[in-house]
């Protein structure tokens, strides 16, 4: 399959000229609007809401608590537990406790300061480790602990192999609370159709998850909810359970008062509500040999999953696949747990339960080397896997290239990075600065693996001008998975991209095709278009080789023609024209299934994924004596994408990772007190600004993916698991200080 070198984004234009339709921006005859109204606890219990003041303001059209919405109040994508409006319990503060509808948002604004909450104040349970005490209240309904989840891993004798280790490291490391801070806050418009059908439109990144959840709260069948997605503002993993909740309110709403119902959210109830990224607690016993070999690990986690279960087990399984890096260990022991607490609760957040490991593992491998008088390189490659080799989870490497190596090596070249390792300060400051370069390794699996059923769908439906629809149901979250289905389409046919149309998908155009989630937009989407334009290519091969007089297996598309090389052929509207003339569709439905995995929850054993993207980022940093404040110079990555399909997409989808990690590293902080978040806007909330933002760098290594129908794997969430250990690193070369928790904060005190 050819790449392009150049540009292809099918919305840009939209999108730069302001004509994007954002579901913000909806604008129908009649339409109400909604508004949330949060508790005023972080923890209590018989909730009371008094609405009668706020049903009689001005304008308003219905004041909804629990005890109105029709069908399920609870519901989540694993445990049932999240309620759409609080009842009884208030379980963290971003709970809203009931929803008003008014003509304008104006008047519900007005009205919804009219509600009156009663409960009883509990103290809050705001600890992971208090949470697990046998004598701590428990938080979970109609559960005996507050263990969301408990992941295992159990390989070889790993107490018996450290005890024969020359080296164990004993270090502790944490993570903090992260805001996905996207641009666009969570937004819906539901709409009560003539035909009993509820229609939603709103900023999420899964429709067909969006559409379990407001099915569920209307007690409405899935065939009687149609979910589309219209372009979205930013999503990083943060619009799903909590935008689907969103959709599920506006739906309630909507049926309440019986017209198209707006519930837009500002910024402030965004960062209230929606859930963060996990912040975990790790305790790592590491065991080396004098060699550099890396033997054993006993390894606890600790993650706070917050007031809900959200997609926690999920992420802390990942976790557990990632626990040692890209590294051969043969003998480990790793037990995650998550805690419920009335923080606000955690969920899925692009790299998905590997920042947080690789935070600590990248940092070992570094403290591991300099005690045993090896480089990061020299430690790196004794221990990293190679082709063929075996991961933690017992899975044998030999399905695809093991490339750790190649990235390895292209990242040490790049940056120069033996010369300027030699050269980092080392805490001895120059000119009242200091200079440090580090690096980072990783492998990370593509699509869901062990996660789930893993297969998606793709629809290519010709017209008789030779115009091409395409649908798939993988959906667009920004960051250009339907540009690439269209490339790949254009590419398979052989046809110019000006040919193909990218329907506007709903949830009832495909079947479910699974979430835009966990590195797997091109490699199940694309792969889904692929293997339909297959089809459709086998169909029109066998119809029209009779016209053209060869056998089927001899028909090629290419340059706009379907024919024989060198012989016979048809234009491709011609043999279009042809296929109708026969009466047989160019119609096609094809459906991608990842290869089979395995998993063992008692012992962490299994082929986790079916293939692997394998990465390496460095990071160059000067850091203020005086001060120790800490300055980006340079980012640099290399990643093995198998193809990149478009590489200006790639590339663009590589910086926003490392930029995004590099906020983790040095600037975000979720000032969660007393189970409050204190920086509700972005003005507080600390992001990286341009201005923080250095050279960046990107290098694709391209070792096409043999169980992928186009070779390619992803680069979305790889890009984002690797920077922040890097830049620890990279202050640790330059001030001789080992930064073990998030954000990095440098005390001049500390400084010699």
């Amino acid at each position: 399959m050819n790449t392009t070198d150049g540009v292809f984004r099918y919305d840009a234009r939209a999108k730069a000229t302001g004509r994007a339709t954002y579901a913000a921006d909806i604008k129908l005859t009649g339409m109400a609007h909604a508004v949330p109204v949060y508790t005023r606890f972080v923890r209590a219990r018989g909730l009371r809401v008094e609405v009668e003041a706020a049903k009689a303001a001005p304008g308003v059209l219905a004041v909804l608590v629990a005890a109105d919405v029709s069908g399920q109040v609870r519901y989540g994508q694993i445990e049932p537990d999240y309620p759409v409006l609080a009842q009884d319990l208030i379980n963290f503060e971003g709970e809203v406790i009931a929803l008003v509808v008014a003509r304008t948002r104006a008047q519900a604004l007005a009205a919804a300061a009219l509600v009156v909450e009663e409960a009883e104040e509990l103290p809050p349970l705001l600890d992971p480790e208090s949470a697990l005490a046998p004598a701590a209240p428990l938080l979970r309904l109609g559960k005996k602990d507050n263990i969301v989840n408990h992941g295992k891993m159990r390989r070889g004798d790993a107490e018996k192999a450290l005890a024969g280790c020359e080296l164990v490291l004993d270090e502790r490391f944490s993570t903090q609370f992260i805001e996905h801070a996207y641009m666009e806050p969570e937004a819906a418009v539901a709409i009560p159709r003539p035909d009993g059908v509820m229609e939603i439109h709103g900023s999420m990144q899964h429709p067909f998850s969006t559409r379990r959840f407001v099915a569920a709260a209307l007690g409405s069948l899935l065939a009687g909810v149609e979910v589309f997605n219209p372009p979205m503002g930013g999503g990083f993993g943060g619009k799903d359970d909590t935008a689907a909740l969103v959709c599920a309110r506006a739906a309630l709403a909507a049926r309440a008062v019986r017209r198209p119902v707006k519930l837009v959210y500002d910024r402030e109830w965004s960062m209230r509500e929606s859930y963060k990224r996990h912040p975990y607690k790790l305790h790592y016993r590491a065991g080396f040999g004098a060699d550099g070999r890396f033997r054993a690990a006993s390894i606890d986690m600790l993650c706070d999953s917050g007031a809900y279960t959200s997609v926690t087990p999920w992420v802390n399984w990942r976790s557990l696949v990632q626990c040692c890096g890209p590294y051969s260990v043969a003998d480990v022991r790793t037990d995650v747990y998550a805690a419920a607490t009335n923080n606000v609760f955690t969920g899925a957040m692009r790299g998905f339960g590997s920042p947080q490991v690789n935070f600590a593992v990248e940092q070992l491998m570094d403290m591991a080397a300099e005690r045993l008088g090896l480089s990061p390189l020299e430690i790196r490659r004794i221990n990293m896997l190679t082709q063929d080799g075996e991961t933690i989870t017992g899975q044998k490497l030999d399905g695809h290239v093991v490339s750790l190596g190649q990235v390895l090596d292209a990242i040490v070249r790049a940056t120069d990075f033996e010369r300027k390792f030699a050269a980092s300060s080392r805490g001895a400051a120059r000119d009242g600065t200091l200079y440090g370069i580090g690096l980072a390794l990783s492998y990370r699996g593509a699509s869901l693996g062990a996660e789930g059923a893993d297969f998606c769908s793709s629809i290519v439906n010709c017209q008789a001008d030779g115009s091409v629809i395409l649908d798939a149901a993988i959906h667009e979250n920004g960051q250009g998975a339907e540009s690439v289905q269209m490339l790949v389409l254009a590419e398979e046919l052989g046809i110019p991209l000006e040919l193909i149309r990218r329907q506007r998908s709903s949830t009832s155009m495909i079947p479910d095709g699974g979430t835009t989630v966990a590195t797997r937009g091109t490699i199940m989407g694309g792969g889904a278009v692929a293997v339909a334009a297959r089809e459709l290519k086998s169909l029109m091969a066998r119809t029209l080789a009779p016209k053209l007089g060869v056998e089927s297996d001899r028909v090629v598309f290419r340059s706009g023609r379907v024919g024989v090389e060198g012989g016979p052929g048809l234009s491709w509207e011609e043999a279009v024209a042809a296929m109708f003339a026969e009466r047989i569709y160019p119609y096609a439905f094809g459906t991608f299934r990842a290869p089979k995995v395995s998993w063992d929850e008692e012992t962490g054993q299994g082929d986790a994924y079916f293939t692997y993207v394998y990465s390496c980022q460095a990071a160059e940093v000067e850091v203020d004596a005086a001060t120790g404040a800490v300055r980006l110079l340079a980012m640099t990555a290399a990643h093995d994408v198998g193809r990149a399909i478009n590489r200006a997409l790639t590339m663009g989808q590589a910086y926003g990772g490392m930029v995004q990690a590099a906020g983790m590293a040095l600037f975000e902080d979720l000032a969660v007190k007393d189970g409050r978040v204190g920086n509700r806007n972005l003005d507080r909330y600390k992001i990286p600004r341009a201005r923080d933002v250095p050279d960046l760098r990107c290098i694709l290594v391209e070792n096409a993916d043999p169980s992928s129908p186009t070779g390619a794997k992803g680069i979305g969430e790889p890009a984002i698991e690797l920077m922040a250990p890097a830049i620890a690193n990279a202050v640790y070369n330059a001030t001789g200080l080992r930064c073990r928790d998030l954000p990095i904060r440098i005390d001049p005190k500390e400084l010699s």
